[in-house]
């Protein structure tokens, strides 16, 4: 589904998505509340979300998408490179951040990572997020917190190398275990969290001060 204000940007990111053989457009919407309804009948696995609408905006709309039984995958789209937008939109549920001046197989890449549960930024707005937290630009709460309790003390590990940016090939090297059981360490950590991918475990991880500047 593509949620955005303005007509031609829609109509080209539709043609963009429509091109794909294992893609299609089951709706537009031009406002949040038009999408929140659309959604619910249209039942997308995949948002493609503008940040700037009337009424509305797309971080509202987002967390409102996401919050049901069966959330859609939401894919920020904005012509703004601002690190707030990249925050709100990931702490109201999206999961993934590009901008609009992407190239168009850059899109249909960030829809496919998404439309598999996995989280989409690129290295840069990552490192740039986990600056933020150290450096005091989003405030880390004291390490207080029941889903903490949840997590075995490898999982924790698993978590804390997560949030400083590791790959799971990295987390493995730093462990010394093997990169599959890395994987399932994640895979069992994010439930207990209530998040659905590594990003907003990382959010996760700085909030509760699990993780601190060094």
């Amino acid at each position: 589904m593509v949620v955005d204000d303005q007509v031609m940007v829609r109509a080209g990111l539709a043609a963009i998505v429509s091109a794909q053989d294992d893609m299609v457009v089951v709706g537009e919407a031009g406002d949040g509340a038009s999408a929140l309804a659309l959604a619910a009948t249209a039942a997308p696995d995949v948002v493609l979300m503008d940040i700037r609408m009337p009424g509305m905006d797309g971080l509202t709309t987002t967390a409102r998408l996401t919050a049901g039984q069966r959330p859609p995958r939401v894919l920020v789209l904005t012509t703004f490179h601002q690190d707030a937008y990249v925050f709100q939109a990931l702490r109201a549920g999206a999961s993934g951040f590009l901008l609009k001046d992407a190239e168009p197989g850059e899109l249909v890449a960030a829809i496919r990572v998404i439309a598999t549960g996995e989280a989409m930024l690129s290295p840069a707005v990552t490192r740039r997020l986990i600056d933020a937290f150290a450096t005091g630009a989003l405030t880390a709460a004291p390490e207080a917190d029941p889903r903490l309790d949840a997590l075995t003390a490898r999982e924790r590990d698993v978590l804390v190398n997560l949030a400083r940016g590791q790959s799971n090939a990295e987390i493995a090297a730093t462990l010394g275990i093997a990169t599959g059981t890395v994987k399932a360490h994640v895979y069992a950590l994010l439930p207990k969290l209530g998040v659905r991918d590594r990003v907003q475990a990382t959010i996760v991880a700085y909030d509760l001060g699990l993780v601190r500047p060094r």
